[in-house]
């Protein structure tokens, strides 16, 4: 099974070498048959190839069967012509990576906002309010006058369809509660659309508890009482703000993973930025993108039917559970010694017993 990594860009390599360690780790451990491959991307491979995502690198990622991508710094690139590819959204459209699932529990120690929360949130990836996401051609954000600024936004039935039967497959292997976040109140038809099909689809799973929240009234709830949630599915913006939310709640964004799956393919990627300012200090905080790791080792478990790669997810998840949970295990962010380097290698450690 093949596995390639791309550092990206800022604090991306730092964090990638703690994240392979950890991986390498259990696939000694467990003999996991796991070939990782790296490659350049990003600003790395801009300075030597003149493109951040080269041709040869954009077939590797095509074979492997999963991608850890590192944060990238994409702010700063230049323009597709000039060889600026987006790594996000290049592999978001390739591989209609259609879910993004970014989990938020708090941890043992670590000091959180709310202490019982734990709850995935399911975001649709590939419609909404979002510009590059609406239109098959051009942008779904325009000036119609000078001052006059106009977006369109995209719901389809499929889409909520398909992003719904993953938050109700995730939500009976948990809780088996799935909270529909909309503000069908408001956007009586594109909101509408979705409430409606989620309902449709979440009503062929027997088990399940389902309810609905309006989703400024949901900001308030994941505040006031988190543990009433367990799956949440939403669209595109909304999910986007309210993961972050809840991955404060639980901690800060350093310690929250994510995953962007399809049918066919998926790539783990931390739900933070590249932080060019502390870059090359060796004291980033790789846990987010080591815990993004360990969801896409359980998607391979689950979508090939391999109990070997769901035990190594679990198995790195409770390694660095018991790192954070020791204050001298952490990283100086959370109140530890511990560099980058000296993080992923203690985690290994432990995974290797």
């Amino acid at each position: 099974m093949k596995i390639l990594v791309l550092d990206g860009d800022g604090i991306g390599p730092e964090i990638a070498n703690a994240t392979v360690r950890a991986v390498d780790a259990l696939n000694h451990r467990l003999n996991l048959g796991l070939e990782i491959t790296r490659a350049d991307s990003g600003l790395s491979s801009l300075e030597k190839h003149g493109v951040t995502l080269t041709d040869e690198v954009q077939a590797q990622a095509a074979e492997a069967d999963g991608v850890i991508l590192g944060p990238t710094h994409s702010l700063i690139y230049p323009s597709p012509e000039e060889g600026g590819i987006n790594l996000s959204p290049w592999f978001r459209k390739t591989f209609d990576l259609y879910a993004n699932v970014r989990p938020a529990r708090a941890r043992p120690g670590i000091r959180a906002m709310a202490q019982d929360i734990d709850l995935v949130m399911v975001r649709e990836n590939t419609e909404g309010f979002y510009a590059d996401r609406a239109m098959f051609q051009g942008s779904g954000e325009f000036l119609a006058t000078e001052d006059v600024a106009l977006a369109v936004r995209k719901i389809t039935k499929q889409a909520s369809a398909r992003i719904t039967e993953s938050a109700c497959r995730l939500a009976m292997a948990r809780r088996r509660k799935l909270t529909i976040v909309h503000k069908r109140n408001v956007l009586k038809l594109s909101d509408g659309l979705f409430t409606d099909t989620a309902h449709e689809v979440a009503s062929k799973y027997d088990g399940l508890e389902v309810d609905e929240v309006i989703v400024d009234a949901m900001a308030a709830l994941l505040v006031r009482q988190p543990a009433a949630f367990d799956v949440v599915v939403t669209t595109n913006m909304f999910g986007d703000i309210l993961s972050d939310l809840s991955a404060e709640l639980s901690g800060g964004l350093g310690l929250g993973p994510s995953i962007n799956a399809g049918a066919d393919h998926a790539i783990a990627q931390a739900a933070h930025g590249s932080a060019p300012d502390i870059a090359g200090q060796n004291i980033a905080n790789p846990t987010a993108l080591m815990l993004s790791a360990g969801m896409l080792l359980d998607w391979l478990g689950d979508r090939n039917g391999r109990e070997d790669l769901t035990d190594a997810a679990q198995r790195l998840s409770e390694a660095v559970d018991a790192q954070l949970s020791d204050e001298s295990g952490r990283t100086t962010d959370l109140g530890g010694p511990l560099g980058t380097d000296a993080f992923g290698d203690t985690v290994a450690a432990r995974i290797s017993g």
